[in-house]
């Protein structure tokens, strides 16, 4: 099964690319955005030396549907979604952070808490919590965006302070994200899902506010599965995930973590074919749709064509 692990293409207008962990951003006339979602996988911030097929398409169709369903909350940057693995759409001025928000206590914010941290980005923790326990309300535990190596927590005074954000524009990013968290929240229950946590972006365009990049994907959420929650919560059992968890753990069982030194185990043919299900398992849970696999015949020669044709009708 063909893999898009990187793109290089020359598309009218264009002024530059910008190859992220999993995205390749092609700037056009500096008016427009083309992401193509490749099928990278990354994990302890570290591009893993195989693709995965069919993951590209998935995570680019699941933020497509968000983008939609969200739209009436805040503008975002979509114009259109000329094929399965691309997003069209307004090129904007990103701010330096990224809003996480957070529904429960797990994850990062368990393993802060656990080690005696009561506070996360300047937002007080209740004590005597228990690892994915609901918090009372959402917090918002916003990260510094790194170019590279690993994101950094920071609080919303820090961030004003700093000046990477006006206070102004900050007050509106944390009504947006709670606002998308709260939707997403809907939407996932609907799915017989919990919606953990995730991570907002946004930009600025003509001195408006947009949703930016991906929302709600597998691979910048978290999700349990509403069933069987709080039984295994209150024996303290681990919760059954919907999240590219499953990848973290594998590489922990085989002594990978990300550190200096650390050699990625070997991907077997089995263990991507596995990863790639899992994706469109993910997919069709999250949408509830059935996932159509685009095909993986000449995946680049169908991309730039049904790019190039869009981007005739800007």
């Amino acid at each position: 099964m063909e893999a898009i692990t990187r793109t290089d293409f020359k598309f009218p207008g264009q002024v530059s690319v910008y190859h992220g962990k999993v995205r390749d951003v092609y700037n056009i006339s500096n008016r427009y955005l083309v992401m193509v979602v490749t099928d990278r996988i990354s994990a302890f911030d570290v591009i893993l030396p195989k693709g995965i097929p069919y993951k590209g398409q998935v995570l680019n169709q699941i933020a497509n549907k968000f983008l939609d369903a969200t739209a009436d909350i805040v503008p975002n940057w979509k114009i259109a979604s000329p094929d399965p693995m691309v997003t069209i759409g307004h090129r904007c001025e990103p701010f330096k952070v990224e809003m996480v928000v957070r529904g429960y206590l797990t994850g990062h914010a368990w393993r802060e808490y656990k080690a005696g941290k009561r506070s996360l980005c300047g937002v007080p923790l209740p004590e005597g919590m228990r690892e994915h326990q609901k918090f009372p309300n959402p917090i918002i535990t916003p990260t510094t965006k790194a170019e590279e190596g690993h994101d950094e927590d920071i609080s919303r005074e820090e961030i004003i302070g700093k000046g990477l954000v006006s206070e102004e524009d900050y007050a509106l990013l944390e009504k947006y994200t709670l606002a998308l968290f709260e939707r997403g929240t809907q939407l996932a229950k609907k799915m017989g899902l919990i919606l953990v946590d995730t991570k907002y972006e946004f930009g600025k365009k003509d001195g408006k506010i947009f949703l930016i990049d991906e929302i709600h994907t597998p691979d910048s959420s978290r999700y349990f599965y509403l069933d069987g929650y709080k039984e295994r919560f209150e024996k303290g059992q681990e919760q059954r995930q919907l999240s590219k968890e499953f990848v973290r753990e594998w590489l922990m069982a085989n002594g990978f973590q990300g550190k200096e030194g650390q050699r990625v185990p070997e991907m077997t043919p089995d263990f991507v074919e596995q990863v790639s299900n899992r994706y469109i398992e993910l997919f069709e849970k999250i949408t509830g749709e059935r996932f159509q696999r685009a095909s993986l015949d000449q995946i680049t020669a169908r991309i730039e064509k049904n790019v190039t044709e869009y981007l005739k009708s800007l």
